[in-house]
């Protein structure tokens, strides 16, 4: 099977990558490489805009994965005018055309900010979706563009992941764990805004593995999936990641707990991943932490 990867070489792609080319798949990146290429030699390189893809482009490939965009609330926040553009026309646009040259499935990185402020309610994909801010918008837009588009002969699939985090090739430390394990081992000290907020987190381990279940799933599956590894509170996940960090580097942290005002605030349920793709999440917060200390001599500057 050949796949083309959108936006594969960014946090989630580095880590999905090798994992399809272990399985035998024939994988193309289309990206601009903003943060460099970590991804294996012998990845398919495509260094062009999406929006310079046309139908024909595609015949070759069975399936096309979305996972380009900009990737979170303050670069949204910071270009609305690109995010828009990259986060739900894009996708749209290259869901459109894939249909047109044959492309028998299209997977869409959506996200749980879809969700926007819930009241302490464990949301399924039924759930009314309500964001009121840039990012979260544009990626309710870009999977409602994409849905519109399946049918028997395109299977469109789209996953609403909580906020990744751990050890990528492509690291990123503005992710809930990620900055708060480098604040830990930097500064010996977590920041915590609203330790009442709840998070859908997801390792980029599991991450990869709903990939997979989605690109190996039934081609007559198509639909919407929340995709977490658990919830948690902000304070508890603080609380995980200091204990690990001391038990593993036996660095002492202290928290600084705030109580600002945040509005995102959701908790979502995974059942209809785990019975429809065989989604099953491996990994809590504490494996997260164990997998960046497994890795920091990687990102140690």
């Amino acid at each position: 099977m050949r796949l083309l990867i959108a936006g594969g070489a960014g946090y989630v792609g580095s880590t999905l990558i090798p994992r399809l080319l272990d399985r035998g798949y024939l994988v193309d990146v289309v990206d601009l490489f903003w943060f460099g290429n970590h991804l294996p030699t012998e990845t398919g390189i495509i260094n062009k805009d999406i929006f310079d893809l046309m139908v024909e482009d595609l015949v070759n490939y069975d399936q096309v994965v979305f996972l380009a965009g900009l990737s979170n609330d303050p670069m949204a926040e910071y270009a609305p005018n690109k995010n828009f553009i990259y986060n739900a026309a894009a996708p749209a646009f290259l869901a459109y055309i894939a249909k047109k040259a044959g492309v028998k499935r299209y997977i869409y990185a959506s996200s749980c900010s879809v969700y926007g402020y819930t009241d302490n309610e464990l949301f399924d994909e039924s759930c009314p979706v309500s964001s009121s801010y840039p990012y979260g918008i544009s990626k309710l837009q870009g999977e409602q563009a994409v849905m519109n588009l399946a049918d028997d002969k395109f299977s469109v699939i789209a996953l609403r992941k909580g906020t990744a985090s751990g050890y990528s090739p492509r690291m990123r430390f503005d992710l809930i764990v990620n900055t708060m394990f480098k604040c830990a081992v930097r500064d010996q000290r977590i920041t915590v805004n609203n330790p009442s907020i709840w998070r859908p987190i997801l390792s980029t381990g599991d991450a990869a593995n709903a990939y997979i279940r989605a690109i190996e799933a039934s081609e007559k599956i198509s639909g919407i999936f929340n995709i977490a590894s658990g919830n948690y509170t902000v304070g508890e996940v603080a609380d995980v990641v200091a204990a690990a960090v001391e038990e593993m580097l036996g660095i002492r942290v202290v928290l600084e707990i705030k109580h600002m005002r945040d509005f995102r605030n959701y908790k979502v349920s995974v059942e209809k991943a785990k019975n429809v793709l065989s989604f099953h999440p491996n990994h809590d917060v504490k494996a997260i932490v164990t997998n960046l200390v497994q890795h920091m001599r990687k990102f140690e500057d």
